[in-house]
């Protein structure tokens, strides 16, 4: 009675708004930069040996014959095998990692349905056998931590806030992981006692790099805040503002100094934190620098890295086929986009095929979401989930000669959608039409490189109940020597290892996504 009470009051704290503590709001237009031979390129293909299991056709493409005939249900590989996994009911939108423990994200309201509510908490000291060893039921985890649930290892914090309905407000709950497998809840007060709300928006969130500052966005409207953790015990608000309609995720640099925001329209906004670091009385956060793009929208996430003492962000478009972006941040008054990693499937000419292919799949389909670096200075390895084309590993070493190595894209789960509760593709799936591509579409057109009949297919009339013939794989694959721990929607935690043959490990390999 107790948690649906708390759940009650979750879905209503969606209404709640918080109180402005401060202020930022664009001064002037965004820059618009558009690169037509960045966008229309796909990276070098990955050359497959061993027991690989490859595409058959296009780069990233699940072709509609594959997802009819049932063969995408035995997924593909190219130089990743897999180690072991934890299947449970899904792994909600993004999960994160410490030490040998991965948190599963909670979905709601599919999370409550089944047994192992709120945030699965798995042990992986054995890769091959993955166990759950808790689950987290604080009201902001069983409200659905979307894709705020994250990880600061400088000071063992885990923090998720609830999200019931795209957006949520005023519950986080903030824990102590220093025992990875058995997470302890630091603030049983403000922000888990559903009767003293946190003021935020909840969908989105990230860790200043010293892990004092927890930052939430609520993407509708586009307010962000900052949380102060200094005293975990008791999160508190110390400046808020809304600096667009509709801002999404983040990444920060390593002095806490810059916050690196996506803009959900597709683009990067690029704020002064420093007074937020500084804990200035009344801190301010002006906006340095917006930069915007049609190729690509619903801007997810940036991955700060220098290259050679030259900062750059890795920014993924969740929508639009925008693929993962480079972006030069040296002047950071004047970011410079000077590269692009995108899939064949990613590209115009192929939005036909996309189109054929994806339908019944549901609203996603080709896209990155989430990124990780294997290291933030002088990267060698990116790797990505990209939703529907799985796990894709890229060679990153001259970030203008990128190339990918590997992929990973696990057995889809068709027709087990009333087993997988807390899986957004098996939720979603309900519609059947892949809507966040209609931008990209809609721009093939206007560029008269859409086939109609090249986007025909046997699927086109699935707009409805899609059959999960491929999985979603949405969170950042993190690195582990050669091992990738990674998450998919319909999968859960997949333990992967990529062949030494195609990487390997620098010595000071750290696996980061950039908040």
């Amino acid at each position: 009675m107790r948690t649906r009470y708390c759940l009650l009051v979750a879905v209503a704290a969606v209404l709640v708004v918080p109180n402005a503590v401060g202020t930022a709001q664009p001064d002037s237009p965004a820059v618009v930069q558009e690169d037509r031979s960045l966008a229309d390129t796909a990276v070098a293909r990955a050359s497959c040996a061993g027991d690989a299991i490859p595409e058959p056709g296009l780069q990233g493409d699940v072709p509609a014959a594959e997802r009819d005939s049932g063969r995408s249900t035995q997924g593909y590989r190219c130089n990743i095998s897999r180690i072991g996994g934890y299947a449970g009911r899904g792994a909600g939108i993004t999960s994160t990692q410490f030490d040998h423990c991965v948190y599963l994200g909670s979905f709601f309201p599919g999370n409550l349905l089944g047994p192992a509510q709120g945030v699965q908490v798995i042990d992986v000291a054995d890769p091959a056998n993955p166990v759950l060893t808790t689950t987290l039921t604080e009201p902001a985890m069983l409200a659905g931590t979307w894709e705020s649930l994250k990880v600061n290892a400088e000071r063992k914090l885990l923090v998720g806030t609830g999200a019931p309905a795209f957006t949520g407000a005023g519950l986080i709950s903030i824990y102590d992981i220093s025992d990875c497998a058995h997470p302890r809840l630091l603030n049983p007060g403000p922000g888990t006692d559903v009767s003293l709300p946190v003021p935020i928006t909840a969908h989105e969130g990230g860790f200043s790099p010293d892990g004092r500052t927890y930052w939430a966005s609520g993407v509708l409207p586009g307010i962000v805040s900052a949380v102060d953790l200094t005293d975990p015990t008791d999160p508190r608000v110390i400046w808020q503002g809304m600096p667009g309609q509709s801002m999404h995720g983040m990444g920060l640099r390593a002095d806490g100094n810059r916050l690196y925001l996506a803009n959900n329209m597709g683009g990067l906004t690029v704020l002064d934190t420093s007074a937020v670091q500084r804990r200035d009385p009344d801190p301010q956060v002006p906006i340095i620098a917006q930069l915007t793009w049609t190729d690509g929208w619903a801007t997810q996430q940036n991955v700060p890295v220098t290259y050679n003492g030259v900062p750059y962000l890795f920014s993924a478009d969740e929508a639009g086929s925008g693929g993962v972006k480079l972006i030069d941040i040296s002047d950071d008054t004047n970011p410079r986009i000077v590269n692009s990693i995108k899939l064949e499937i990613n590209l115009q000419k192929h939005r036909d095929s996309a189109l054929a292919s994806g339908m019944g799949g549901s609203i996603f389909t080709y896209d990155a979401h989430y990124c990780s670096a294997d290291r933030a200075v002088n990267p060698t390895a990116l790797a990505c989930g990209w939703i529907a084309s799985g796990i894709r590993v890229f060679d990153v070493r001259d970030p203008l000669q990128i190339r990918e190595i590997a992929y990973y894209n696990p057995p889809a789960r068709t027709g087990q959608n009333s087993e997988l509760w807390n899986s957004p593709h098996a939720l979603a799936s309900i519609i059947g039409v892949p809507l966040l591509s209609a931008q990209s579409v809609m721009q093939a057109v206007d560029a008269g490189a859409l086939d109609p009949e090249q986007a025909r297919s046997s699927r086109t009339g699935d707009v409805a109940f899609g059959d999960l013939s491929s999985d979603w794989c949405f969170s950042a694959p993190e690195w582990r020597g050669n091992q990738l721990w990674a998450a998919c929607a319909d999968n859960g935690l997949l333990t992967l290892e990529v062949s030494s043959e195609v990487y390997t490990p620098p010595a000071d390999q750290r696996s980061t996504v950039g908040s």
